[in-house]
């Protein structure tokens, strides 16, 4: 393991701005990454889901991490980049292309997806991978779109692993499995909110921070969030939490992430609002619901 990486605050999961010709936008890219930072961000995420990764050939993909850890290595700040596959090999192929970055501080691993292994056999899978990778993992547990959902248990299980240095926690809510795995978490390992409406009360319950697609926007008032919960301001946290998960609700009411680079294109932060089939760009009448949301919003008091 080359380093070690505390999860904390807020993580922006990049969109990849295209072109009007198709391609990657990596000035575009550059300019929104450096932008997050200004406002509060705590690190950055690329070829997450919100980045279209599946949607780029290896070259788009090499210059998209190239672009971020150019932008973190001045800016001395956190890059989280996603890899994994199908099968433990080819996942571990993937990380092991991560040590060309010294900027990557982690990774962002899902459970494999569509194969369904048992509990054990993701306690085994990332046991391999941590084994071996140049960075530490941050395990991606999202199980509405890998169809295995994964008990506090096994969480826990993974938690005590060498190298796994947290989690992004995506399941849709906050059931019991969330509450036993915050009430009893493993030394050194953090719970990061995925679910972007979730984020306020799973920082109640003691997550240190989240990877939020919502976060493209108000970034300074989701870093407001994360402080004012660990500060034990109760009543702006409250108050933060329950404005930031009606704009994120707005910018997750079409698949993500048309809204948001919707919303970004309107102000002027990304060239185009395009995604890759099989996404389809967002509603206009989609756009304008953020939009309006999100102007209240920096007009309120906090």
């Amino acid at each position: 393991m080359a380093q070690h990486f505390t999860p904390y605050g807020i993580h922006v999961p990049l969109v990849t701005p295209f072109a009007r010709d198709g391609h990657p936008d990596l000035d575009a890219l550059e300019g929104l990454a450096h932008s997050l930072l200004d406002d509060g961000a705590a690190g950055l995420v690329a070829l997450g889901t919100t980045g279209e990764a599946g949607a780029l050939d290896p070259d788009e993909r090499r210059a998209v991490v190239d672009t971020c850890a150019r932008v973190c290595r001045a800016r001395a700040a956190q890059l989280v980049v996603g890899a994994g596959g199908g099968s433990t090999a080819a996942a571990a192929r993937e990380l092991a292309g991560l040590g060309r970055w010294a900027e990557v501080r982690a990774a962002l691993v899902t459970v494999p997806a569509f194969v369904r292994p048992s509990q054990e056999g993701v306690v085994a899978h990332f046991a391999r991978l941590a084994a071996d990778s140049p960075v530490p993992l941050v395990v991606y547990h999202i199980p509405y779109r890998t169809a295995r959902s994964l008990d506090a248990a096994t969480l826990r299980a993974l938690g005590e692993l060498p190298g796994v240095a947290g989690v992004k926690h995506a399941v849709g809510g906050v059931d019991q499995d969330t509450v036993a795995l915050l009430g009893d978490l493993p030394a050194g390992f953090a719970v990061l909110a995925g679910d972007d409406a979730f984020v306020s009360p799973l920082l109640a319950l003691g997550a240190t921070g989240g990877i939020l697609a919502s976060a493209h926007l108000a970034t300074d008032r989701f870093a407001a969030l994360v402080d004012a919960w660990h500060a034990g301001d109760t009543a702006r946290a409250r108050a933060l939490g329950h404005r930031l998960a009606r704009l994120s609700a707005l910018l997750f009411a079409e698949p993500n992430p048309a809204v948001v680079k919707g919303v970004l294109h309107a102000r002027g932060r990304i060239p185009t609002p395009d995604v890759r089939l099989p996404l389809l760009p967002a509603s206009e009448a989609a756009v304008a619901a953020a939009l309006k949301e999100l102007g209240e919003l920096e007009s309120a008091a906090d």
